[in-house]
C-alpha cells in the first residue's frame, strides 16, 4: 500500500483543487462596433446559458446597424445622407425612429436657447473636424458668416405621421452624432430588457445606461475620465442603477495653432471654437439620448452659464475646467452629489 507524506497530501489537495471547473462568471460581456466606435455591454447572465446570449448580440448588431442605416452622416445611402442631399421645401419620407431622435434634439435645442443645435455642420467643417478633413487654412470671415447662415435648428420642421422631415435651405445639414450614441444606447437597453434580463450595463462610445446590480450587490461603477491630452485616468467613481450617464469632452479632438487651443466644440451662435475653459461635462438622465444631448450643450454654454441651468433644472451635473497650469477645477450641481463615490 502506498503511503503519502502530510506534505504529498497537501500538494495533492491543491492540485486536485486547481484541476476543478472554475465557477463560471456570473456576469457576461457582449462586445462589437457601431457607429465608428465600439459597444459593450456587461449582462447578468440568465440560466439559458451561452446560447442565450449568442442570439442578444445577433439581435444586438441587428439593431445598431438598422440605427447606421437611418442616421449615419458616414454612409451616402443612410436616411439622414439622404435628407441631407434633399432639396428644400419638400417633405422628405424617414423613418419614426428618425424623428424621434430630431424631436429630441430640437427640444435640448429650444431648451438651451441654440446651446445644442444639429444644423451646425457647415461650420464644424469649416474648422477641420467634420468628414472632410483635408482642409488646412483658417476659415475667413465671410466663410463663416456664409456658413452660419445655414445653422440654425429651426430651419428644419418635423412631420410626425407620416414621418417626414423639411429643410428651409437647399445646403441645411443635419448632423446627430451629438445624440445618436445615445438614443443607440437606449434602443439596446430596451432591447436586453425585452429579452429579460434585469441587471445589466450599455456603453456604445462612453456613453452608459444601466439597470439593476452587480451579483456583489453592488451598482455598476463606472469611471469618468479627467480631462488630459496624452494619458487616460479616471479619479472619478460612479454608482450608476437605473440611469443613464453621458460625457462630453474637448480633449480628445482638438487642434493647437501659434499656441491657441482650438476645441471640436462650435458654438452654433458664432460659428466658432468656444473659447472657455470647460472641457468635459457628465450629465446623469433618465435616458442616455437627452443626456447625451445636453452634455455637448453644457459643453457650449461653458462653465458658468451651463452650471447655473443645470442648477437651475435640478440636473445632475459634473464639470471639469481646465486651468492655465494644467490642473483640473471641478464642481458638481447639488442633484449630481448623490451618484458620486469618491
Amino acid at each position: 500500500m502506498q503511503s503519502y507524506s502530510t506534505a504529498s497530501l497537501l500538494w495533492l489537495a491543491v492540485f486536485l483543487g486547481c484541476q476543478q471547473a472554475a465557477p463560471p462568471d456570473p456576469v457576461a460581456t457582449i462586445e462589437g462596433q457601431t457607429m465608428g466606435t465600439t459597444y459593450h455591454i456587461r449582462v447578468v447572465t440568465l440560466p439559458e446559458g451561452p446560447q442565450r446570449l449568442l442570439k442578444l448580440q445577433e439581435k444586438v448588431d441587428e439593431l445598431l446597424a438598422e440605427v447606421n442605416r437611418q442616421m449615419s452622416t458616414y454612409d451616402p445611402d443612410s436616411e439622414l445622407s439622404r435628407f441631407n442631399k434633399s432639396p428644400a421645401g419638400e417633405w422628405f419620407p424617414v423613418s419614426s425612429q428618425l424623428i424621434e431622435v430630431v424631436l429630441a434634439a430640437q427640444q435640448i435645442s429650444h431648451a438651451t436657447d441654440g446651446a445644442f443645435d444639429v444644423t451646425v455642420g457647415p461650420a464644424v467643417n469649416l474648422w477641420r473636424f467634420g468628414p472632410d478633413k483635408k482642409r488646412k487654412e483658417f476659415p475667413t470671415d465671410d466663410e463663416i458668416d456664409q456658413a452660419s447662415k445655414l445653422v440654425g435648428y429651426q430651419q428644419v420642421e418635423v412631420q410626425v405621421d407620416p414621418p417626414a422631415l423639411r429643410k428651409a435651405q437647399d445646403n441645411v445639414y443635419v448632423d446627430l452624432s451629438a445624440i445618436a450614441k445615445g438614443y443607440g444606447v437606449d434602443v439596446v437597453f430596451e432591447l436586453i430588457q425585452r429579452e429579460g434580463f434585469t441587471d445589466f450595463m450599455v456603453e456604445i462610445g462612453g456613453e452608459v445606461r444601466a439597470t439593476g446590480l452587480k451579483p456583489t450587490g453592488e451598482p455598476w461603477l463606472i469611471g469618468i475620465e479627467t480631462p488630459a491630452d496624452d494619458v487616460r485616468k479616471y479619479d472619478l467613481i460612479v454608482g450608476l442603477r437605473d440611469k443613464a450617464l453621458a460625457t462630453s469632452g474637448d480633449y480628445r479632438n482638438f487642434f493647437k495653432h501659434e499656441g491657441q487651443r482650438y476645441s471640436h466644440t462650435i458654438n452654433p451662435k458664432t460659428g466658432r471654437p468656444v473659447e472657455h475653459d470647460l472641457a468635459s461635462v457628465s450629465v446623469l438622465f433618465e435616458n442616455c439620448m437627452l443626456a447625451d444631448g445636453y452634455a455637448t450643450a453644457f459643453l457650449v454654454l461653458g462653465p458658468v452659464e451651463g452650471y447655473n441651468f443645470a442648477q437651475e433644472h435640478e440636473m445632475a451635473v459634473f464639470f471639469q475646467m481646465r486651468k492655465e497650469d494644467g490642473t483640473v477645477e471641478t464642481k458638481a450641481t447639488t442633484a449630481w452629489q448623490q451618484y458620486q463615490l469618491n
